[in-house]
Parts: C-alpha cells; structure tokens; sequence
C-alpha cells in the first residue's frame, strides 16, 4: 500500500489493517473516542505499521464518552486519548475530560481533541477548566500532521512517566500547562514561564530573562530582539530591545537561541527555546548560582518540550477570541461584539442618549450575483472603510453579517440623515467611483432591555426600511413587534392547522369564452380556525412560504385537488382540468420534478389534465433552474400558467424566456376596467402581449357582465370569477356542475 502525502487527508475511507490485540507493554496505547465508525477506520489505517519513538502503536477504540471512561478504568498506560468533542451531547468530550482529570486521577495522559467542525472549538476557559493538551480540526489531521501530533503527545507523556518516580516537580509542569493555556499574550506567558522555572529549580527569579523576535509593524522585512518578560535586576526592560542589557553572556545566550531555535545547556545557566510556531518562539535565559544538576537539566527539557505544546495554544485561544469578537475580513467588531458593546454602554450609562443603526447595502445581493464575489467584497470594503471615515470616532461600527453593518453612538451622531450622508458622494470600488445606496433602521436605546433585544428591534425597522424602497431610513415603533409576535403567533398556528387538518380546498370554475364551456378549476386553500373564523390567504401563504411550511402543504394541495379531479370525472365531467398554485420555494427543490409525477401516478391523473400556475417571484433565484424543471413538466404534458400577471412590470423581460401555456390577468387589473382609463391601456397591452407569445389569455376576477364583455372585447380566452361562481368545497362544486350540464343541456 503506497503512502499517503503530507496534503492527503487521513479521514478517508479506505480500509486498513491494525492489530489491536497485543497486550506488549513496549507498544504506545492510544485511545480513540469517536462516534463515527469511519473515523476509527482512517485513524487505524493513518498508523498501520507505524513506529513512534521505536515503539508501535496499539489502538483502543470507543464511541462514547462512558465507553472511554470504561476502558481507561481497565487499561493502564493509556499515553494519548484522541477524543472527539460532540458525541452522545454537544459536552460529551469535555465530561470525558473532566473524569480523566478529576476523577480517574490520570494526569500523565495526553489529551487531543478533534472535531469535524471548526465552530466547535472550545473557549479559552474550557481548556483551562478541563486540562485539554491539544486540539485539532479532524480536516487539519493529515497523516503527517497526525504522526507528528502524536509523536509530540506520546514523548511528553514519556518523560513525564520517565520522571514520575524520581521528581516531585513533575506535578508542578502538570499545573503550569493548566495555567499557560488560558493566559492572554505572549508576555503574560513569558512571566509564567520564568516564575515556574525558579520554581522548578528552586531558585530566586532574579536571572531570569525572556526575549522573541518582534516584527517591526512599519517594515515587515525587518524584526528585532525584545524582552518579553524579566524578573529582577532586568524587569525595568520589559519591551525594551535585547540590546540593552548591559551583560554580553546573556544577550548572546539568547541572542543564540532564538536565532538557531534550540537550548544552549552550560554549566551555570541554561537558555530554553520555546517554539511558538515553526518559524517563531521565545527563549528564557536562567542564571544559576550553584552547578545545574543533570536531573534539572533532564526536568528543564521536559518543562521546554511541555510548555512548547502550551505556547501553541496561545495563537489557538487568540484565535478563538478574535473570532469570537472580530470580523477579519472587514476589520470591524462583529455581531458578538455589538451586542456587547451595548449592553457595556447601558449598564455605564444608561441614560446617555445613545443609538442603533442597522445598515444594509442596497442591492447588494444582485450586485453580488451579477459581478461576482470579488466585485461584492469589494463593495463591502468600501462600504466599512466610508463608515469609517464618515462617522465621528465616538461612533462604534461593527459588521453584523453579509452586507449589514451596525453603528452605535449617540444620537447627534447617530441618525438617519447622518448615516445617509456617508454615502451621499461614490465610493471608489475597484478604481472606478459608484453611487451606493443603504437602507438604515434605527432604535433608540434605553434601560431595562439587553442588547441582543435591541438588535432585532433595529432589524425589524431595517426590514420596514428596505420595504419601503432603497436608500430609506426607519425609526423603530413598537407597531413593529407586536406585528411580529403576531406573524410569529400565526406561524405557530399555522403549524397546528396543518396537524389538526383545519387547512382544507376551494374550486373556482374556469370558463372558455368562446364556447362557454367549463374546461377546469382553480384549487384554492383555505384555513378555517377551531372557532370557525377564516384566515385569509394573502396572511397565511406568505409566513409558509417564508418558513418553508409550504413545501409540505404544497404537497398536500396537489395530491388533494389531483384526487377532486378524478372523483369529477367519475362523477361525468371527464375533460376538466385542475390548476394548482405553486410557490416559488416549491418550484425551487431539486426533487420538486418528482413530487408532481409521483402525484399524478398516484392519483392516476393523466399530465394533460394538471395546470401549474406560477407567479412572478419564481425569477427572484435566477431563471435557469426554474427553466429546466417547468421544460421537463411541460415535455411530460402538463400546462404551466403565470399567474397572477400585471401586478409586476418587470416580469415582461423574462415572460418570453419561461416555459407557458396561459397568461392569467390579476383581478385587479381586471376590476379596474369598469372605473380606470389607463387601466385599461395596461390591461390591454398585457393582453396583447400574451396573444403574441402565442399564450391563451385568463382573465381572473370577472364579477359581472359589464367587465365579462369587457375582457371577450379585449381578446382574452378563458375567465373566472364570481360573475360565474365563487370558490365552493369539493362537494359544492360537483353539484354546480351537474346544474350547469342541466342548464346548457
């Protein structure tokens, strides 16, 4: 079997051969806890055959946290535990931590949490609390990297047993790992360090000096020696150049170290090089007044290599933090960050005037889908960077997400027509000057609530504002979350509707106007409360839609009015056809081809039979997917009407380009013709447009002869509308048309 390179992930899934019988005390024991079988496999498969320190490799194996609290319970020598963080619970590794530390007593066993997820990372206190050795992203592991992070895990394990029967002060490196994780800088860590070596060594902390090569932040070509940290005579110099000690042995010593990394172990001091990252470290010089002892120079190597792996965890935890706290892209505080900072400012001063303002650029998802990635960046950048410029130094800007940005302050900073004002010249993006528009909903902030309160009360005044066209700003009322907890009471409801069967069909006939005949119905859903009252659709359909609740009862729709159809044509009405409205969302799932051909096998209706009508906002994700799918219905037999037609103008630059059949004339725009000249102008222009794409014309809302004359005058095929017949239940329809066959008959 070739080897893998250092760039191939050890989590694939190949087979591998790993004897895990041996009970030889000369092989490492490594426990891997994972819940994902396929995990195990790759670890085997990663260490198949392989030697550590001249030593092979037995694994244990567990899926969870209690299996890996047994098998340490019965295994002894277990040197490193590869622990997953999520398993059986989202706290299932750190329990596990907790045991091995606080209640199985092993503190010589190297930890190393893996996760799939780099969210999952744990906080700085967390390794602190749980004494966690390592961590890593399983993604990051290759077998290199693997091989190496064990090799460093199983020689500190080593020397720790190595040293175990003979120096006490081992239990004082064990200590300082818990501590020196969690310390925050470089330098705090460095003062850690030298304390813990006079501890070790049972000398005065007066010799001691820490030095790291520092980038000069106006030329990184260039970097120089400073002290970190010191005790004694030299602590004066902290963040003073190495230079400036006045004693050459020690300026040399760590001059030598740092610049070759390693230790330089003489016979009265000792210079220890502590790898921060491959390429960067610090280095401590220890003057001694008496002989080192070879067992403290044995003790100083094993502190070096332990302290090594915990000055790794530095850049983890500030990782972590700057994560947590800041948007690196844009260099802006984040969302976290901005709910901090008002909740701060409240509880200084909670009566100091301030304000939230929400901002979101204007368009910027079409911007973004039409120019591309880099293009949208950049737009975000420059967005920032005016902001920035713009707004006054006591203004506080965060980048909340995507293309919303948050500004705090007070008011007389903090307004609308401040805001506005950042953008009312071009900003320069890409070398060329554009005009940017925002939409801005502000909050004013008060005592008595939390900050993460007062984001989504400026969210909902955004949402108002971006509503109300681009480049608007909007003041927060309190109008706008009882309309929330309202939508979201209807939500709520709207999901026990659909358990308790309270959603239910209406059919409305659609007539030919040559002929006169009824050729189909329009399904239409209906909710009927507990208490008899009715929802009206046009408040129910779109908080479905929004939610996702539409997919399953679109679903439900079409097998229901599929089946009303076939029950019809029982009945003797065997030419009708049923027109089905489908949202947007459902037209937008990639199995959405599926679910209609499953619906008419199921309901044995013939294609030709089903309409599919859909609206405007189908083009809102791009035409192309909608394009293909309503091709393939359409090929199958199944007509495609768009409906309702003339409440959006702009849907006439891509009517020519969707698949259709029908043009159906929203009511309105029909209603209109008894009272509206112009009107009657657009009704008749997408009329006209409909017959030369070659569509048959649906007028929709026909209530009387008058407007009946009116729509045959301008052409259209078919109507609906009360002049005909309101909405009926299945049974209710059925009747109606066995009148109209005794009428026409």
């Amino acid at each position: 079997m070739n080897a893998l390179n250092d760039d191939d992930l050890v989590f694939v899934e190949d087979e591998a051969a790993q004897s895990e019988t041996g009970e030889d005390a000369g092989h490492w024991r490594i426990l891997v806890v994972d819940d994902d079988p396929g995990v195990h496999e790759v670890t085997r498969f990663a260490l198949a055959n392989t030697l550590i320190l001249n030593r092979p490799v037995t694994l244990f194996h567990a899926s969870s946290g209690a299996e890996a609290v047994a098998l340490l319970r019965a295994k002894d020598n277990i040197a490193v535990v590869l622990l997953d963080v999520v398993m059986e619970s989202d706290d299932a590794g750190l329990r596990t931590v907790d045991i091995i530390r606080n209640e199985l007593k092993l503190a010589n066993c190297r930890i190393i949490l893996r996760t799939g997820q780099p969210g999952q990372a744990p906080e700085a206190e967390t390794i602190t609390r749980y004494d966690i050795n390592d961590y890593k992203t399983k993604s990051e592991l290759t077998q290199n990297k693997l091989f190496t992070t064990l090799t460093a895990a199983i020689r500190s394990y080593d020397q720790l047993l190595r040293l175990d029967a003979n120096r006490r002060g081992l239990e004082k490196i064990i200590a300082a790992s818990n501590q020196f994780i969690v310390e925050q800088g470089l330098q705090t860590f460095a003062e850690g360090v030298i304390t813990q070596i006079a501890g070790l060594m049972g000398i005065e902390p007066e010799g001691l000096v820490c030095a790291a090569v520092e980038d000069n932040p106006l030329d990184k070509s260039s970097s120089q020696l400073r002290i970190i940290a010191a005790a004694g005579q030299f602590r004066h110099l902290i963040q003073h150049r190495l230079n400036e000690i006045d004693d050459p042995r020690i300026v040399g010593a760590l001059t030598e170290a740092l610049e070759q990394r390693r230790n330089l172990i003489e016979s009265r001091n000792v210079t220890l090089y502590f790898a921060k990252t491959p390429e960067k470290g610090f280095a401590a010089f220890i003057d001694s007044a008496i002989p080192i002892r070879d067992v403290d120079q044995d003790l100083l190597e094993v502190f070096c290599t332990n302290i090594a792996l915990c000055a790794k965890n530095i850049d983890l935890v500030a990782e972590l933090r700057s994560d947590a706290f800041f948007d690196r892209r844009l260099g802006l505080p984040n969302h976290t960050a901005l709910v901090g900072e008002i909740d701060q400012r409240l509880a200084m001063a909670p009566d100091a005037g301030s304000v939230l303002a929400l901002v979101d650029v204007d368009q910027f998802a079409s911007a973004n889908d039409w120019l591309g990635q880099d293009y949208g960046d950049a737009l975000l950048e420059a967005t920032a960077q005016r902001l920035r410029e713009r707004l006054p130094s006591e203004a506080f800007i965060a980048r909340r997400a995507g293309d919303g940005f948050a500004v705090v302050g007070p008011a007389r900073v903090v307004n609308g027509e401040h805001v506005q004002a950042c953008f009312r010249t071009p900003v320069a993006i890409e070398g060329v000057h554009q005009s940017v528009s925002i939409s801005v909903g502000i909050v004013p902030l008060a005592k008595g609530r939390s900050g993460i309160e007062y984001v989504k009360d400026g969210y909902l005044a955004l949402k108002r504002a971006k509503a109300a066209g681009q480049g608007q700003t909007m003041m927060f009322s309190e109008d706008f979350r009882r309309a929330a907890r309202e939508r979201a009471h209807l939500l709520h409801d709207l999901r026990l509707a659909t358990a308790r069967k309270q959603l239910f069909l209406t059919y409305q006939p659609q007539i030919d106007l040559k002929s006169g005949q009824i050729v189909g119905a329009e399904a239409l859903m209906r909710w009927r409360r507990e208490d008899g009252g009715l929802v009206p659709p046009d408040c129910f359909i779109p908080i479905a839609e929004h939610s996702g609740l539409i997919v399953g009862m679109g679903d439900w729709l079409l097998h229901t009015s599929l089946l009303a159809l076939q029950r019809s044509r029982a009945a003797g009405f065997p030419d009708l056809r049923m027109a089905v409205n489908i949202s947007p969302v459902q037209l937008r799932q990639p199995d959405f081809f599926e679910v209609v051909a499953e619906a008419l096998r199921q309901t044995q209706s013939h294609p030709a039979n089903l309409e599919l009508d859909i609206t405007a906002a189908v083009a809102g994700g791009g035409l192309e997917p909608v394009i293909a799918v309503l091709g393939r219905l359409r090929a199958m037999g199944v007509t495609v009407a768009f409906d309702p037609f003339g409440t959006d103008y702009s849907a006439l630059t891509y009517l020519d380009e969707l698949p259709a059949d029908r043009l159906k004339v929203d009511h309105r725009l029909v209603g209109a013709l008894e009272q509206d000249a112009r009107a009657a102008r657009a009704a008749r222009t997408f009329i006209a447009v409909g017959r030369e794409l070659g569509l048959k014309v649906v007028a929709k809302g026909v209530e009387n002869q008058n407007l009946l004359q009116r729509v045959i005058a301008l052409g259209c095929n078919e109507a609906q509308g009360y002049h005909y017949a309101s909405p009926m239940l299945e049974e209710e329809f059925v009747a109606w048309l066995a009148t109209q066959r005794r009428i026409h008959s």
